[in-house]
Formats: structure tokens, C-alpha cells, sequence
């Protein structure tokens, strides 16, 4: 496993990281998920990440018990605030009222006193982002958050947040959570620019096109059963705007690339999102631990020039490039 620094922060990131959305809690039993997260922690992964809306909170207390007896010192712990987790107006959002305690309510299922990565899962309208900011800024100066960051935020919120914090003499957001993948580029116009200039890496998630990239779905042809296609609890509903026939028809194309580097379909993925210099971190999910071992082996691959171009090159114009692509919902409604 190789490490980089977190944007411009001094904490350092597994390349690859361990993500528990859709799987713990939800779509695999407890003691497969913990089998799976010490296979992440023996392979060098020490990046961890899960949020307060996973599977209705449990996803968060799965993990907590996961690492019960891990040395804290030795991983990274991220997760995020925003989406609903109960039945009230204010059980969302980032008002200061939801965040202070959506942050003592994920200290107390992940089994821990700081949170290394709290991020705002998405970018709410509704609540003045000022508030939002000096609420996390409290979290950090009582200890229990040590960084910052986002998810899905627009260029144009992030530069907004960063004017606010500059001005206060705030903690800065060191991290952003896109979608990023082969598949989609939407941050690459504005939001990488942007955070190259302000010390922010990528944490990226989905970079296998929520399993798309791996070839396994093959153009006519009903998904394997098991799959994540099939499985309505486990992001079906995500995958099925890239099981067209067109795309499926040009993911086959990287075979024979993944082949001839002699990896699979799935760390070429992994290493073509590492490939961009602001990506500090991907992440992948697992149901078994022998997944989490094929894909650390993405870690330290170095994608040529030439084999970037020819990924382009068979995927031609089906890869999402559109900024706007990045929108946040209104989480009262």
C-alpha cells in the first residue's frame, strides 16, 4: 500500500480506501463486513469511511465494533453529516443544531472520541453557510474533529465556503468526496482546478461506476445474479443509468488493456483515478474479504500516457463531463 497527504493537509491516506455505504448493515452480515474491514487493515489500508445516513445509522455502528481493540493511532476515521436520519425537520441538513448532534451521535456508534474526516455530505441551501462553518470549526477546537471536508459541492459553493473560513481564520476544508470514475468527469473542469490551487484532495468514490468498470455486465446479457444491478437494496437504482448496451459495448474495450498490464478490470479502474495528481485517496467497497485483498493491488500501478489515451479512446464520448452534474438536493423537502 502507498500513501498520500490529504490535500495540503499533513495527514497522510491510504491510496485506497475502505468504504462501508450499501454493504455494512445492509446488504452483508455484520461478521462478513468485520472480516472484510481487518482484511482492509492488513492489507495497509488505514483510511476508513462511512457516514451517519449508511443503512439507517447502522452501517456507522458496524464499523465502530469492527474496530473495537484497533489501536485508534493507526487509521484514519471519516464520515459525513447531511442526510436524514430520523423522521424531523431538523434530523437534516447542516444547521448547527444537526450537526452538533449528528457528530456526538456517530462518536457514540463508531466507538471513539475524534473523528479524523467529518465532511457535509452534501451542500445545503436552506441553512446560512456561515452557521454551517463555525459549527464545524467548533467540533475541531473541542477536539473531536481533527480535518474537514465536503461531498458534491459545486466549485462555486466551494469557493464561497473557503472566503468565509479565510475570513474568520477558520479551519479550511481540506478534502472534497466526488463521484470520479472512467465514467465520470464531471469535477475535472472546475472543482479539480479549484482545489489544486486550495490544497484540497479528492476523496473519491464510486470509481469503479458502481461496478460497471469491471466488465462483469456484458452488452445483452441479463446481469450475474447477485450482482449489485439486480439487488434494489444495494444502489440498482444508481447502476442502471450506465447498464446501456452502448456503454457495456465500450467497457469491453478495456479488457484487453487491463490484460496486457497483466491487472484486472477493477484495479485499472482503481489506478485510473489515481492517475489524476489531486486524487489522494479512492474508495472501494467490499462483501468478502478476498475482493479488499485484489484491490489494494491497485495501489502503487502507474498508468502510462499512452495506455490514459487509450482508455479515452474506447470509451470515446460516453464519459459524463458536465459541471452542473453536481447538484445537491434541498434535505427538508
Amino acid at each position: 500500500m502507498e500513501y498520500r497527504r490529504l490535500g495540503s493537509s499533513g495527514m497522510y491516506v491510504s491510496e485506497i480506501s475502505y468504504g462501508n455505504w450499501i454493504t455494512h448493515g445492509s446488504q452483508v452480515e455484520e461478521t462478513a463486513a468485520i472480516k472484510c474491514v481487518r482484511a482492509a487493515l492488513d492489507c495497509g489500508i488505514t483510511t476508513l469511511d462511512t457516514a451517519d445516513v449508511y443503512a439507517g445509522t447502522r452501517a456507522e455502528k458496524v464499523l465502530g465494533r469492527a474496530l473495537k481493540g484497533v489501536r485508534r493511532e493507526s487509521y484514519e476515521l471519516f464520515t459525513k453529516v447531511y442526510w436524514p436520519t430520523g423522521p424531523g425537520k431538523n434530523d437534516r441538513g447542516l444547521s448547527r443544531k444537526h450537526i452538533m448532534e449528528s457528530a456526538h451521535a456517530s462518536l457514540k456508534r463508531l466507538g471513539t472520541d475524534h473523528i479524523d474526516l467529518y465532511q457535509a455530505h452534501r451542500f445545503d441551501y436552506e441553512t446560512p453557510l456561515e452557521e454551517t462553518l463555525a459549527a464545524f470549526e467548533d467540533l475541531v477546537r473541542q477536539g473531536k474533529v481533527h480535518y474537514i471536508g465536503f461531498s458534491e459541492w459545486s466549485a462555486e459553493q466551494i469557493a464561497s465556503a473557503l472566503e468565509i473560513q479565510k475570513k474568520n481564520g477558520w479551519t479550511r476544508f481540506v478534502s472534497s468526496q466526488p463521484q470520479y470514475s472512467a465514467l465520470w468527469r464531471v469535477i475535472e473542469s472546475k472543482v479539480i482546478p479549484l482545489s489544486e490551487k486550495e490544497g484540497i484532495g479528492q476523496i473519491v468514490w464510486s470509481p469503479m461506476a458502481q461496478g460497471v468498470l469491471t466488465g462483469k455486465y456484458l452488452p445483452g446479457k441479463k446481469p450475474p445474479v447477485g450482482s449489485r444491478a439486480t439487488d434494489k437494496k444495494s444502489g440498482a437504482g444508481m447502476i442502471s443509468g450506465w447498464m446501456r448496451d452502448e456503454v457495456l459495448t465500450a467497457v469491453q474495450k478495456l479488457v484487453p488493456i487491463a490484460a496486457e498490464l497483466e491487472i484486472t478490470m477493477s484495479q485499472l479502474a482503481l489506478a485510473w483515478a489515481l492517475a489524476n495528481p489531486n486524487v489522494s485517496s479512492v474508495i472501494m467497497g467490499a462483501t468478502k474479504p478476498s475482493q479488499v485483498r485484489e484491490n489494494v493491488k491497485a495501489s502503487g500501478i502507474k498508468l502510462s500516457a499512452q495506455t490514459l489515451k487509450n482508455i479515452d479512446l474506447a470509451l470515446g464520448t460516453l464519459p459524463e463531463r458536465d459541471p452542473a452534474k453536481t447538484v445537491s438536493p434541498n434535505p427538508r423537502a
